[in-house]
């Protein structure tokens, strides 16, 4: 007897928003049709700079908030995130800038065809109110994929990890690379705080011991602090402590766990915790990381 096919499910057509969830979702919207306005193709190195994957990352992101992902609508959208132009060239020069202002102004033209769709979701909304999802509904958290990387002196951890997160479809915040505009670390840490997880990397940049005691590598104490900070604002699931080297761990985070990253078994290590705390992995692209 042949075996019955299973039926296909049904692509969703988007998730539902209330009047002020869509208000809020046309915001976003415009945020990052300023944001591609901003950029400056000159920054580009063949095609590539931190600042357009960044770009990608976001857009791809609020369109699954605005719509949830693998949704029909964010279907049609989620192009507006493919800004990079990748040459077919073997060699001789290349001109990146024309086909990414190209890429640019096309996704520019999406985000506002998003946002007319929402405008018109609202009109609808506001012509009549029974169509409001039931608030007795509760909707799903939306996971940021924003991921606050904490990093001591070491360059190469801290490029690794960034690399890696994007790789998979994060967007990694470093503390460095934001505009100080006249506040102290810990301002700059709570202004851009607003993440959905933190990878804090302990590398051996300092030396300490109690008083009479053999000075040991540790890790930075303005590290520690932020690995803290963390913790109490996002709690111990979306934090996740790599550790480089030989180094003290101090007994206060005895409890918090580590991964080792002298080996290529961190970023499976990584994948594994931002699974664990709610997020879709694409294990092909970990394991090609």
């Amino acid at each position: 007897m042949p075996r019955a096919t299973p039926p296909v499910a049904a692509t969703p057509k988007k998730s539902q928003l209330n009047a002020q969830g869509i208000e809020r979702a046309i915001d976003r919207l415009q945020e990052r049709i300023e944001e591609l306005e901003a950029f400056d193709v000159r920054t580009l190195v063949e095609g590539r700079s931190p600042e357009i994957n960044a770009l990608e990352v976001a857009i791809k992101d609020t369109l699954g908030r605005c719509f949830g992902e693998h949704t029909s609508v964010f279907n049609r959208f989620q192009s507006a995130a493919d800004l990079r132009y990748f040459s077919m060239a073997l060699y001789g020069h290349e001109d990146y800038s024309t086909p990414t202002k190209r890429n640019i102004a096309n996704a520019i033209a999406l985000l506002q065809q998003a946002q007319r769709t929402l405008r018109e979701d609202l009109a609808d909304l506001e012509h009549d109110p029974s169509a409001a999802p039931s608030p007795t509904v509760a909707e799903a958290p939306i996971l940021s994929r924003r991921v606050f990387v904490v990093h001591g002196h070491e360059e190469g951890p801290r490029e690794s990890v960034a690399r890696f997160l994007m790789q998979v479809g994060f967007e990694p915040i470093i503390l460095h690379e934001q505009a100080n505009q006249g506040r102290t670390v810990m301002e700059k840490v709570e202004a851009h705080g607003e993440v959905g997880f933190a990878v804090v990397l302990l590398t051996p940049d300092d030396v300490g011991c109690v008083k009479g005691g053999t000075p040991e590598p540790r890790a930075r104490q303005n590290v520690l602090l932020e690995l803290g900070y963390f913790l109490g604002r996002l709690g111990r699931a979306k934090v996740c402590a790599l550790k480089s080297g030989a180094l003290e761990i101090p007994s206060d985070f005895a409890g918090v766990v580590w991964e080792s990253m002298d080996s290529n078994g961190w970023k499976q290590a990584l994948g594994r915790e931002l699974e664990t705390a709610g997020y879709e992995i694409d294990w092909n692209k970990v394991m090609r990381g």
